[in-house]
């Protein structure tokens, strides 16, 4: 097995969605009820207000309600991360300090969008939010939603600052993972579901899953069996959540809708997503509930759902 670094924040975490009313209001008693599943079921750590929980059309002022509420309802039993990424280093450094009043553990920031800065000041923004508070940072590297890569020689750099510890990585570039791997300390979790097991076993130290807001212990079991020294059995459970992995991250569909969708016909906190983002159709909810039934038959063999 690889030697692995400490996680920060647990290894199996959880993206969840921000559940709201039907009238389209924060739903925080949906949020309390849906945060306490995760952490009963295997999450180690949620991340609050990131993309799949719909934050470029929550308020700031729902951010910080959100961050308070899911505290209070899991206590010291998970770590919280707050997604406070915009494209305003002003703005971002606001939020951070709100989500560190609020109670957060920890911050996801992605890198800004839009305005597609140059690498140096891809940098200065990370700085500028890591110095303004207390709170340690996850960079969040997805350049096929920002248009801006976090580069392996800036990650580098910014390794060296004593509170940004980990990165949320969807690059799809396994070889510049790795080398940021091979010379920091840096805790590198997947954003990419279909990547569990591939980032775990070359030194990563665990997930920001969308899928688990339906499938929490089925996600953490695939890195169970890889501590447990049975790498066949890991390979096994990670090939079983293809079907539904599919369905919600790559059918055209973002993950806040399909999650949502799943949630919402298994009878769990989640309500509708926030225009311009349009709730699924019936067939794809259908087949959402089908791949699902299909992952969960399987998991009952190894005491998941």
């Amino acid at each position: 097995m690889t030697s692995r670094r400490t996680p920060p924040f647990g290894r199996a975490l959880c993206a969840m969605i921000t559940p709201f009313t039907d009238e389209g209001l924060l739903d925080l008693d949906g949020a309390q009820r849906l945060a306490d599943r995760l952490v009963s079921e295997g999450c180690d750590g949620l991340v609050l207000s990131g993309t799949t929980g719909e934050s470029p059309t929550t308020t700031d002022a729902e951010k910080s309600a959100l961050v308070r509420a899911v505290v209070d309802a899991v206590g010291d039993r998970a770590a919280i991360v707050a997604g406070i990424g915009t494209a305003d280093t002003r703005h971002t450094v606001e939020l951070a300090l709100e989500a560190e009043k609020a109670g957060a553990d920890g911050l996801l920031v992605v890198t800004p969008y839009y305005s597609r800065p140059p690498q140096d000041a891809v940098e200065a923004h990370f700085r500028a939010i890591a110095d303004a508070c207390g709170l340690p940072l996850v960079l969040y590297d997805i350049p096929g939603r920002t248009g801006t890569r976090i580069e392996p020689e800036t990650m580098l750099r910014l390794a060296g600052h004593p509170r940004i510890v980990a990165v949320k990585d969807c690059a799809y570039d396994l070889l510049g993972t790795q080398k940021v791997l091979a010379r920091t300390e840096l805790a590198y979790y997947t954003g990419c579901d279909e990547y569990v097991l591939a980032m775990y076993a070359i030194g990563g130290a665990g997930y920001i899953s969308t899928v688990a807001n339906v499938t929490p212990r089925h996600f953490r079991s695939i890195l169970d069996a890889f501590d447990g020294g049975d790498p066949d059995e890991a390979v096994r459970l990670q090939q079983l959540t293809i079907p539904l992995t599919e369905l919600m991250m790559a059918s055209g569909l973002p993950g806040s809708v399909t999650a949502k969708a799943l949630l919402g016909a298994l009878g769990l906190p989640s309500g509708p997503v926030r225009a311009p983002l349009r709730p699924a159709g019936r067939d794809a909810v259908d087949g959402l509930r089908a791949a699902y039934a299909e992952l969960t038959a399987h998991s009952d063999m190894v005491g998941a759902s």
